[in-house]
């Protein structure tokens, strides 16, 4: 049963920001540090330094022969079976986890060359190098370091959706980055059926892991394997073309050097500006998010469903009464209209010591689309705030303000204001522009007709089919992440 069904939320994974994960099997996804290291908000800075400081730990316990703390600092890996991430089956699932990284892992990370000659840096490049160690592994082990973080995100997702807590559980072995020492305690945990929980974010899973094996294999390593054949006069590799050219062909390659992992790790070894090279254009380029129909297939779920989302979002009575609802709604809809780009929405986001609440405030998490348009334009946009008023009346210069004072050059200087109509739309819209042009932020604010349109934008794009002819210069297809309103509205601005 799924985490929300098991909990009543009336949500399904489109409007949830983590893995709805079934609360006995497990979701065929896994968590990759990659992904975490391209996070810039406060929770993905503390997963980084965990991972970073943990990681160095055993580097330095195992090259200086410190078998004691390498024994203590792997010993203490378990298996995370309360993220429901993963297949159960190999070395990452069962009671003997924690004993083959202390014992198995180390003892092959201690001979490993590419350890020894610094080409092992990150937890990922043992996936490379390490018998055993493929995605699941990471996962595991990425899962036990940023346990912490984690126990937090679950405690915020259960406040925002009312998932009740049990008090004093054990938390499991939580790293300090601090002390470079595991810590145990006890801490408030969903217990669905008597066992842990752990809610795992969508936006750091991923099918595969980013430094992907078969990507650096067929597109590093094979073409250097070539050229390198190519050059040398004896390599009986080698077809002359017609055109007197020199080819070696990767078939070739591959019968001669071999492609499983051994092979690989060999010739790496003796080429470790390729391996260094490949992480170097991976670390500039960041993975992307799975999408909302990568995660329907991956755990067998529907996709979202916008106009529905949209429809009881219309269908919420004006008036304070019905305030809550018109914010949980608009939430909703938002989450899954504005995800992959915006990640991880916070209900009641207090400032100021809490002498301020935002409804709703999300990280940007984009890599193109409107959001990454905004971080190139040089609009401080970390987070992204959105108010929301189910007013039966006008929304005025003071709803406009709050928003405004919710800004700050670190926090971010763009937000949404979510209301149901105006009297007078481009009046509204002036005082937006006349706040921008004084820089106190921008405001882009959208009544139900605007939700429509953004609605009607994101399903145009999905459903979206080249021509049967296409021009001589066919536009590029629409995409979701665009967003064309939000776009306009942000001209009309600054314009």
């Amino acid at each position: 049963m799924r985490v929300s069904k098991y909990y009543n939320l009336n949500r399904t994974q489109g409007t949830l920001d983590f893995v709805d994960v079934d609360t006995i099997k497990d979701v065929p996804v896994y968590i990759d540090p990659s992904t975490i290291r391209h996070l810039s908000d406060d929770w993905g800075k503390e997963c980084i330094r965990m991972l970073t400081t943990f990681f160095d730990s055993v580097l330095d316990a195992v090259r200086h022969g410190d078998k004691p703390r390498s024994d203590y600092l792997l010993g203490n890996l378990g298996e995370p079976n309360e993220t429901h991430l993963g297949i159960s089956k190999g070395v990452s699932r069962g009671r003997g986890f924690g004993k083959w990284m202390r014992e198995e892992f180390a003892a092959k990370l201690a001979q490993s060359q590419a350890a020894q000659s610094g080409l092992i840096e990150d937890l990922e490049d043992t996936a490379f190098f390490i018998d055993k160690v493929g995605k699941d592994v990471i996962s595991d082990v990425t899962t036990n370091i940023i346990r912490g973080p984690l126990i937090t995100y679950t405690q915020q997702m259960a406040l925002a959706f009312d998932i009740p807590l049990v008090g004093s559980v054990d938390s499991g072995p939580v790293w300090n980055p601090e002390s470079l020492k595991w810590e145990i305690g006890f801490t408030d945990l969903p217990l669905p059926d008597g066992k842990k929980l752990l809610l795992v974010p969508k936006a750091i899973v991923r099918r595969d892991l980013h430094l992907s094996q078969s990507d650096y294999y067929r597109n590093h390593l094979v073409p250097t394997l070539q050229a390198e054949e190519e050059a040398d006069p004896r390599s009986k590799l080698v077809t002359v073309l017609k055109s007197g050219k020199r080819k070696v062909y990767k078939k070739e390659v591959e019968e001669k050097y071999g492609k499983k992992k051994p092979d690989v790790r060999r010739e790496t070894l003796e080429r470790p500006s390729v391996y260094r090279n490949f992480k170097e254009i991976k670390s500039q380029v960041a993975p992307d998010s799975l999408s909302h129909a990568e995660l329907s297939e991956a755990s067998s779920t529907p996709p979202p469903d916008y106009k529905a989302l949209l429809q009881a979002v219309l269908d919420t009575p004006t008036g304070n009464a019905e305030a809550t609802n018109y914010h949980t709604r608009v939430e909703a809809l938002l989450t899954a209209l504005l995800y992959p780009s915006l990640i991880m929405p916070e209900m009641e986001y207090e400032i100021h010591q809490g002498r301020k609440r935002i409804d709703i405030t999300y990280t940007n998490n984009a890599r193109d689309g409107f959001f990454s348009f905004l971080i190139h334009h040089k609009v401080p946009v970390q987070y992204v705030f959105v108010e929301c008023k189910n007013y039966g009346h006008e929304v005025s210069n003071p709803e406009l303000d709050q928003l405004s004072s919710r800004f700050s050059p670190l926090r971010g200087k763009f937000g949404i204001l979510a209301c149901r109509s105006f009297k007078d739309k481009d009046r509204f819209l002036n005082r937006c522009r006349d706040t921008a042009l004084d820089r106190r932020g921008f405001v882009v604010a959208l009544d139900d007709a605007d939700m429509t349109r953004l609605v009607d934008d994101a399903l145009a794009a999905i459903n979206w089919t080249p021509p049967a002819t296409p021009p001589k210069q066919p536009p590029a297809p629409p995409r979701v992440e665009d967003y064309p309103l939000l776009r306009e509205r942000y001209k009309q601005l600054v314009s």
